[in-house]
């Protein structure tokens, strides 16, 4: 079995949920991914973060962040698998407000304004969540050069992103992880 099978299989097992649901975009499902499950477990962030990186190669990017909560595993274990294998690429987290105290950050870690980043993230429906960590860092000067998702609901946020000139790549996509669910239907 290859890390994609591999971490397919992971999603299934431990992040579907097969039950209704009020997702963060207010709509209702009747099925849920909770792959915030697989990227905090070892074998989970592993495999995420060597498919991401195998997926950037030959990129020029600067950096690779996204809006916590969905992105700060992957960060974080992107970080540490770009370290291993050479070709160490900073992470960075896009907070859902500002800070009001201390050095009021909207984004932390080591982001450099002119930086070429590829933003992240667990799961995307809408779409708006990515948009705001795009904007998020557009507002910052930065130049956004790839969006990329564990999985795709497949409920628009492709045809946003598209709207406003980006590519939503997804490793996954609600076809993937459901396959089997839709069979035993």
């Amino acid at each position: 079995m290859n890390k994609r099978e591999r971490l397919l299989k992971l999603i299934r097992e431990r992040a579907l949920s097969m039950a209704p649901i009020t997702l963060t975009s207010g709509r209702k499902s009747n099925y849920y991914i909770d792959c915030r499950l697989i990227t905090l477990s070892p074998e989970g962030a592993t495999l995420t973060a060597e498919i991401l990186f195998d997926a950037l190669k030959g990129k020029d990017i600067d950096a690779l962040g996204g809006l916590s909560i969905g992105a700060d595993p992957i960060c974080g274990a992107f970080s540490v698998i770009s370290y291993q294998k050479g070709k160490p690429i900073p992470t960075f987290i896009i907070r859902k407000k500002q800070k009001e105290h201390g050095k009021q950050k909207l984004i932390e870690g080591p982001l450099k304004n002119g930086s070429r980043v590829v933003i992240v993230d667990d799961v995307a429906t809408t779409g708006n969540s990515l948009l705001k960590a795009i904007n998020a860092v557009e507002e910052y000067g930065c130049e956004v050069l790839g969006v990329i998702v564990l999985v795709d609901r497949l409920e628009g946020a492709r045809e946003k992103l598209t709207k406003r000139g980006y590519e939503l790549k997804s490793i996954f996509t609600r076809e993937d992880v459901l396959k089997n669910e839709q069979k035993s239907s």
